[in-house]
């Protein structure tokens, strides 16, 4: 079974956030500007999409503090 992977690069994964980040702030205009319209559903719905957002965004914090910590190791073992 020959699967193919796609490759992940850190600026791929910012830039899908940035994406991200930018649909839901568009969201939030969009909502704001038509308050007579906003319906409870779409609060719901922006408040899981900005909980979406946060928990990736501590993710990506988290991987770069992981990757600065290897290197920090790295440096550490080298002298």
């Amino acid at each position: 079974m020959n699967q193919e992977w796609g490759t992940l690069t850190f600026r791929s994964l910012i830039s899908a956030y940035t994406r991200l980040q930018s649909k839901l702030v568009a969201d939030v205009r969009k909502i704001a500007s038509s308050m007579s319209q906003a319906t409870p559903g779409k609060f719901l719905l922006l408040q899981f999409g900005m909980s979406q957002v946060t928990q990736i965004g501590e993710s990506i914090s988290n991987l770069i503090s992981q990757v600065n910590s290897m290197i920090m190791a790295a440096v550490r073992n080298q002298k």
